[in-house]
């Protein structure tokens, strides 16, 4: 039941609630809480379907607070709709090993459904979270059972419309017709450096429309009854994203509302005073009428009834459809089905082939034991061979919704959408592109990380020997960028059958995964997927007394094979290691990694040398610092334009040129 004196007694305490917390910090942004906390609350008390008791409820309605520096305003929402979230951790925010830090961060706080604060990232995100309630919708829905039935909502910012990846993320949603997406644009006007009119004009309106988005406006922001109207106009058009234009004043009723000084910094004691006075606020900090305490317990009752409601629904689902119900269940808590891995195809040594092909044909083989694997390219599945045959387009709502997403020459949207699929849980989704495009991805690859999310990002073309498309698309320093992200787990198989292991991991392993694949067909080598969990084995063992080490990755373990050939007898002393990855070798027990790359006894002991057709920077991590033994092949420079078998022995990546510098070196 509505109550207008109870409403704005909530709203105001929202309002208090962050820029108390941001005057305690003496850090964070008081602006946007001040003139967003309206709109905010409208939706979380009228329209979204959450349980507080119950953060990770499936069937939940998503909240994305795309503006992620407002994360005092999301954390005064969760408080004051009964989340588990205490006075205490508001006290707390922005201090070490709160429950409030600066940003929002998904799995530290409850009901934080997004690590935001990327502005465009939330943006994007959303648009993966209402394809993959869309795709499970497809799956699992029945007649008389919609198991599958909640909206995405966000609140987005002015700075969050002016990033690339807001945009190509918002011109996918509208071809694709995502109509479980709504937004509330809080258009204040505002960025850091003063109006939005110095670097931001466009009619945001007329370019949503131009998307195929429904656009709604609301004038003023304190207008309820208005916020309310636009909500249910959003939520009533399923064949369109709505965007809410909501006419907002940073720093509402303080002193400095409508002034960019209200934006990161806290108020201050005296324009706190007087933002008090507005709105005739008491001076304790923190104060928690107790009518909102009732908001709290009204919100609590109300998400464990809508809880409760799809669970004795989900019981009838069960006893009809009892196997759909199990496989929902298990892709709910992230299980794959057993003998998954059974899938995995094995490769025979009789001809060539390359990564991303053996990567195409392990993908259809898993899609076919895995039916929640989906995902796609940016515009480049024929190339990235990441075409799930026999699966149509996932570009329509009903059962013909397919597995196959086409991004569009859309990377920065890609990696972020395919994030928010993550994020919605019960799907395994995946993005490709080329290597050299991983540029475009990087912080959806961080942001991965920094989730632990099971998105997979497939890279082809992973060297200079795309040949001669030249510079621009040769990978050089990417693999090694990569490398240095905490918790990505990258790949880098050496033949078919490392890929298939590469796949396994990627799939079995917690966290982000990077799949490093060749353009160029490489022999396969006889190895075993399992080998590919242990990041680091030896694939061809000194056939004397151990004299060196040649340690390489992907393409260049078969090179490395050869030089050991060519240089004849010197070579039978020489092992070689295939080192897919550093992150999987890194977690082994010391004892194994020792017994691969013995540690030096001494500067002189053996020969230690890395091959890889990339910068060799961070190679002094197992082959050692500089010495007399120790030799790092790698590129330092940008590609060139020439057929691929050209340009990688330009850079002195062949097994004769590279087994005579070893040899001469050794005298």
């Amino acid at each position: 039941m509505k109550d207008a004196n109870t409403d704005l007694l909530a709203i105001n305490t929202i309002r208090f609630l962050a820029v108390d917390m941001v005057e305690k910090a003496k850090s964070g942004h008081p602006g946007l809480p001040l003139g967003a906390a309206a709109p905010a609350y409208i939706l979380w008390q009228r329209l979204l379907n959450h349980n507080p008791a119950n953060p990770a409820w499936c069937n939940r309605d998503r909240f994305i607070l795309s503006a992620g520096h407002g994360s005092a305003l999301l954390y005064a929402l969760l408080h004051v709709h009964g989340y588990s979230l205490s006075l205490e951790d508001l006290r707390a925010f922005r201090q070490l090993g709160s429950r409030t830090p600066g940003h929002p961060e998904y799995g530290h706080t409850p009901g934080v459904d997004a690590t935001t604060g990327p502005l465009g990232h939330g943006v994007a995100m959303g648009v993966g979270m209402a394809l993959a309630q869309r795709f499970l919708a497809s799956q699992f829905n029945r007649p008389g059972f919609d198991v599958v039935d909640n909206f995405v909502y966000a609140l987005v910012s002015d700075g969050d419309l002016m990033e690339g990846v807001a945009a190509e993320a918002v011109s996918l949603a509208g071809t694709l017709k995502l109509g479980r997406l709504i937004y509330l644009y809080d258009s204040n006007g505002i960025s850091i450096e003063g109006s939005t009119s110095l670097a931001f004009t466009e009619d945001v309106a007329a370019r949503f429309k131009a998307c195929h988005w429904q656009v709604l406006q609301v004038d003023n922001s304190e207008d309820l009854d208005a916020l309310e109207k636009a909500l249910y106009a959003a939520k009533g058009n399923l064949s369109q994203p709505s965007l809410i234009i909501v006419k907002t004043h940073i720093g509402l009723g303080s002193p400095k509302q409508d002034n960019a000084s209200s934006h990161g910094e806290p108020l201050g004691q005296t324009a706190m005073d007087a933002t008090r006075a507005f709105y005739g606020w008491p001076a304790e900090a923190f104060h928690m009428p107790e009518q909102v305490r009732a908001v709290q317990k009204q919100a609590l009752a109300k998400g464990q009834a809508l809880e409760a409601a799809w669970q004795k629904m989900f019981k009838n689902y069960e006893a009809t459809h009892p196997q759909l119900a199990a496989r929902f269940i298990a892709q709910q808590k992230g299980q794959l089905p057993e003998g998954w891995q059974e899938a995995l195809p094995v490769f025979s040594p009789d001809k060539k082939i390359a990564t991303r092909a053996a990567s195409g044909q392990v993908l259809n083989a898993l899609a076919a034991a895995l039916p929640n694997l989906l995902g796609g390219s940016a515009d480049l599945a024929p190339s990235n061979k990441t075409v799930i045959e026999g699966s149509g387009s996932l570009n329509q709502e009903g059962p013909q919704c397919g597995r196959n997403i086409h991004f569009g020459v859309r990377e920065h949207a890609m990696g972020a959408i395919v994030n928010g699929m993550a994020l919605y849980g019960g799907v395994l989704p995946f993005a490709a592109t080329f290597f050299v495009f991983a540029d475009f991805i990087r912080p959806s690859l961080r942001l991965a990380a920094l989730m632990g999310l099971k998105s997979i990002f497939i890279f082809t073309h992973d060297s200079v020997a795309v040949g001669e498309d030249g510079p621009t698309h040769q990978p050089v320093e990417h693999l090694m960028s990569l490398r240095v992200i905490p918790g990505l787990t990258v790949i880098r198989p050496a033949d078919a059958n490392e890929t298939s292991g590469a796949w396994q991991a990627a799939l079995s392993k917690p966290g982000p995964c990077a799949l490093v694949l060749t353009r160029q067909d490489l022999p396969v080598l006889g190895t075993k997927a399992s080998e590919v969990d242990r990041g680091a084995y030896i694939i061809s063992h000194e056939r004397e007394e151990l004299a060196g080490v040649i340690v390489a990755s992907g393409s260049e373990v078969s090179l490395a094979l050869e030089v050991v050939d060519k240089m004849g007898p010197a070579g039978r002393g020489f092992r070689v290691v295939s080192m897919p990855s550093w992150e999987l070798f890194a977690s082994q027990p010391e004892s194994y990694r020792q017994a691969i790359l013995p540690p030096p006894a001494s500067a002189d002991d053996l020969w230690r040398i890395s091959l890889e057709a990339g910068v060799s920077l961070g190679w002094e991590r197992y082959v050692g610092a500089a010495g007399p033994k120790t030799m790092l092949f790698g590129i330092e420079s940008f590609g060139l334009s020439a057929p691929g078998g050209q340009v990688l022995t330009h850079f002195g990546f062949n097994a004769e040129a590279i087994a005579n510098k070893i040899l001469n070196s050794m005298g």
